[in-house]
């Protein structure tokens, strides 16, 4: 799948379904069962290699997953892949470096998380032909600045992550991820701006939701408060992605329950 289908599809009012991946087998059973975006996450330093954070992640690690994912997703689904720390933040031409070896992997996109500190990288990339989803809100690349906890909840801290969402789309992010902060606000920056926002966290008016897939799988020792167990009632994997796609594009999911 390419961005033009992919944002087609947003600015015709489906909602669109996301969630981490990490190898081949996995990124052809959710592409087969109707994940629309499979974002290849440096949470794979959390899930698969057992560390406490995201930090410990290298560009090289996510070249691996990501062409992995590539392969196993075959062009049924689109395929983002997170630039890990250390590997963009420096300047733009670091960052347009680690981004083309993610491009080259088989990622349809890169994200990167920040506000206004990143616009200026943003634009760098996105003029330079490679596609970019931005991240605000928690930012677990920021997690000993800032903790695991709800973002953007004080008036001044929501009027900063409205106008840095503004200031992003206007460099050329073409999508928006935002992670852990209030519904409404997260609802007022999708009205306003013309790409798609991608919530975890962040309720149900968003263009789509995402999920880290060990979350979805009921594998988490203590998952955060947006997670849902969808294995819960299903009788295979394949069925709990199935729920989670027709939850999401109901409207159905995230509930009262998983928001801020």
């Amino acid at each position: 799948m390419f961005l033009p289908q992919l944002l087609t599809r947003a600015e015709k009012g489906e909602k669109l379904t996301a969630l981490t991946c990490y190898d081949a087998s996995f990124a052809r059973l959710l592409a087969e069962n109707g994940i629309d975006i499979l974002l290849v996450g440096d949470s794979l330093g959390m899930t698969v290699q057992g560390h406490a954070t995201t930090l410990p992640v290298t560009l090289e690690q996510m070249a691996y997953h990501t062409d992995a994912v590539a392969r196993g997703v075959a062009g049924k689904a689109f395929v983002v892949a997170d630039l890990p720390f250390g590997s963009y933040q420096r300047n733009a031409e670091q960052a347009f470096d680690s981004a083309a070896r993610l491009m080259a992997a088989g990622a349809n996109m890169v994200k990167l998380e920040g506000g206004a500190v990143m616009v200026d990288t943003v634009r760098f990339l996105t003029r330079r032909g490679i596609p970019v989803c931005a991240h605000l809100g928690l930012l677990p690349q920021s997690v000993n600045a800032t903790g695991y906890r709800a973002q953007a909840r004080e008036a001044s801290a929501a009027t900063q992550l409205f106008q840095d969402a503004s200031d992003l789309e206007a460099a050329g992010a073409q999508m928006l991820v935002l992670e852990s902060i209030p519904g409404v606000l997260a609802d007022e920056v999708t009205q306003h701006l013309a790409i798609p926002t991608i919530g975890i966290g962040a309720g149900p008016q968003c263009n789509g939701q995402v999920l880290v897939l060990q979350d979805l799988l009921g594998l988490t020792e203590k998952p955060p408060r947006f997670a849902k167990d969808f294995m819960e009632g299903a009788w295979n994997i394949a069925a709990a992605i199935r729920n989670y796609v027709a939850s999401v594009k109901a409207g159905e999911f995230p509930g009262p329950e998983h928001g801020f």
